[in-house]
């Protein structure tokens, strides 16, 4: 009995032993084979995608960029040209691809930079040039607000274009705004009706709060806005919301009452436009201003001929609505009395000069009690006319 168990204890040593040296050559074996695979892993082969025989690129071509036999570790898409736009881009899931995510810079020439690693840790690197074909038709730009101004709490971030976009959606999905605080508003496009000029403009759901600041972020450059015409440019603006000033126009009561943050600063006789030449309704915003600016009957299409200098006015419509001094009325029982205008908002020289000095870019003008109707919403920054759910239809992004 007793040697009977020293026999099958020997046998369970023996395959014991042998099914360890099993696993252990298993092991071994595994080892071996990633040894021979970096040992035999080659060059990684790395593609660009260009276009067909150094042809230039159209300014919206795509730039692919892929590594066969390894992995994409640095993708640089760059110009010598300072006005060039920078190329962003975005990998596939396991790095073996990687392609462009915006638009290039017309007449622009770029370097395509990339490295790729291979199993054994070698790396290969790819250098080539393109130029992206200049643009044949153009489009021209211009942002309103300008970089580090201070404006007032009703301006809309404004987009505007030389000729009309057809493709709204692709221009205005390169569109961004930021804001601090965050601030709740949409895009949407509007067409002066008297210019047609178009533009794209973002508004706040409400008036901006006091010292918001914001940052528009248009990645234009290369975007084709309609039949070949592109753009060329990028264009950045920082701007920051002052004083919230609203001006309140009573037509009826011949009164308007200027308020600064929500406190009644002042309340000045007016005198609106007469029957005839009825004032606007509405929310207008202040454009600009100018200590001294000539009003001619001809310039608005008015029949009354009249040649004037007209003291600091405050312009608050493209199609020429001003409240401004009008010192010729002074002394005749007018100002907050009787409408008696061409249309703008009158007052003493005194008190024309007090609202100039106060007025800036972005202020707020309400008017009521006219016969005329709401101004419309491209008539300068008219949008305020709109509720914001009607002026979130106006976007061209679904």
């Amino acid at each position: 009995m007793r040697s009977h168990r020293s026999v099958r204890h020997l046998h369970l040593l023996v395959a014991s032993s042998l099914a360890l040296t099993a696993l252990v050559g298993c092991q071994s074996a595994s080892a071996g084979d990633k040894d021979k695979d970096a040992a035999d892993a080659g060059p990684v082969r790395i593609s660009a995608t260009q276009g067909s025989a150094g042809q230039p690129l159209a300014p919206d071509h795509t730039i692919k960029v892929e590594a066969k036999g390894g992995t994409l570790t640095k993708v640089a898409v760059t110009s010598d040209d300072a006005e060039a736009a920078p190329v962003t881009g975005t990998w596939d899931k396991d790095r073996k691809s990687w392609h462009s995510t915006r638009t290039m810079t017309p007449g622009a020439t770029y370097t395509i930079q990339a490295t790729a690693t291979n199993a054994a840790g070698e790396n290969t690197n790819h250098r080539s040039t393109f130029r992206v074909r200049p643009a044949q038709l153009a489009n021209g730009v211009s942002v309103t607000p300008t970089n580090n101004k201070v404006v007032g709490a009703g301006q809309p971030v404004s987009v505007a274009f030389d000729h009309p976009v057809k493709d709204k959606a692709a221009v205005e999905r390169q569109l961004s705004v930021s804001t601090s605080p965050k601030t709740e508003g949409s895009w949407g496009w509007v067409r002066d009706p008297l210019t047609g000029i178009e533009r794209a403009s973002w508004r706040p759901k409400t008036y901006w709060a006091k010292g918001t600041k914001v940052t528009l972020n248009a990645k234009l450059s290369g975007v084709n806005t309609g039949d070949g015409r592109y753009l060329r440019r990028d264009v950045t603006s920082t701007f920051t919301i002052g004083t919230a000033r609203v001006s309140k126009v009573d037509l009826n009561a011949h009164t308007m009452t200027v308020y600064e943050d929500g406190k009644k600063v002042g309340t000045l006789p007016i005198s609106g436009g007469e029957p005839r030449y009825p004032t606007w309704n509405g929310t207008m915003v202040v454009l600009d201003k100018a200590p001294m600016v000539n009003m001619t009957s001809e310039s608005v299409g008015i029949a009354d001929p009249y040649n004037k200098d007209v003291p600091w006015a405050v312009h608050l419509t493209t199609s020429g609505t001003y409240a401004h001094a009008a010192p010729w009325n002074e002394g005749k029982g007018i100002f907050g009395k009787i409408n008696k205008s061409h249309g703008c908002v009158g007052m003493t020289n005194k008190d024309g000069k007090w609202f100039y000095d106060r007025a800036v870019r972005g202020d707020i003008v309400e008017v009521t009690g006219s016969t005329r109707q709401t101004v419309a919403t491209g008539n300068g920054y008219g949008e305020w006319n709109l509720s914001y759910e009607e002026w979130q239809k106006l976007s061209a992004l679904d």
